[in-house]
């Protein structure tokens, strides 16, 4: 019960980070007949797209997903004074993983050369590159061994949302309602603003 109570946050992430991926492992089917060979399902066309064209939208709808939450981390303490940092560090690692998920499902549907043909996927590419050493340094022995350079590492998320946001911008995908999240956080984050806040939570909190 002791080890629940403590890491109960970081295991709901992990839940709500795994669960997704059974709805991609619906869409491929294993055939033993002559050895084991992987295939995907043909959907026939579902919502326009392919099967291959589902995943990859899946993931990086996911992918986009758990990089802005990890982005209002900071806000929501800011508001409500509410901060787990092993928390936002698994929700880091959800971001990472379901980045490389759907960079793998794009190589795997466009080729990796196909990356540098447009400024979108240049973007994504970047933005990948720069939550690989974020996902390997996510965890306790780093922030230990790192110390306050641990910090500014982590700082690199930011630049990894604007490339995304770009990344989908570009792609035309459903991607305003992400910009508008990111958008007031750092306004929350803004130190005038910021300082405002906390006092005005403070002040409440003593009230009550």
């Amino acid at each position: 019960m002791g080890f629940l109570k403590r890491n109960y946050g970081w295991m709901i992430v992990a839940v709500l980070a795994i669960i997704p991926l059974f709805i991609l492992s619906s869409m491929f089917k294993i055939d033993s007949t002559n050895g084991i060979a992987l295939s995907l399902v043909d959907n026939g066309g579902k919502e326009g797209m392919s099967t291959l064209e589902m995943l990859y939208h899946i993931s990086g709808e996911f992918a986009i997903r758990w990089m802005t939450a990890v982005l209002t981390c900071t806000p929501f303490f800011i508001l409500f004074g509410v901060n787990n940092l092993f928390v936002r560090q698994a929700m880091g690692i959800a971001t990472a993983v379901w980045s490389l998920l759907h960079f793998a499902i794009f190589i795997w549907a466009e080729g990796f050369l196909e990356t540098f043909t447009q400024v979108n996927y240049v973007a994504g590419f970047i933005a990948v590159l720069i939550l690989i050493p974020l996902l390997f340094t996510s965890n306790r022995k780093w922030m230990k061994k790192l110390k306050r350079t641990w910090k500014k590492l982590q700082s690199w998320a930011y630049a990894a949302i604007v490339l995304s946001l770009l990344h989908v911008a570009i792609l035309e995908k459903t991607w305003l309602i992400y910009a508008i999240i990111v958008g007031i956080g750092f306004i929350i984050r803004i130190p005038f603003i910021k300082e405002k806040l906390i006092a005005l939570r403070t002040k409440k909190s003593s009230i009550a």
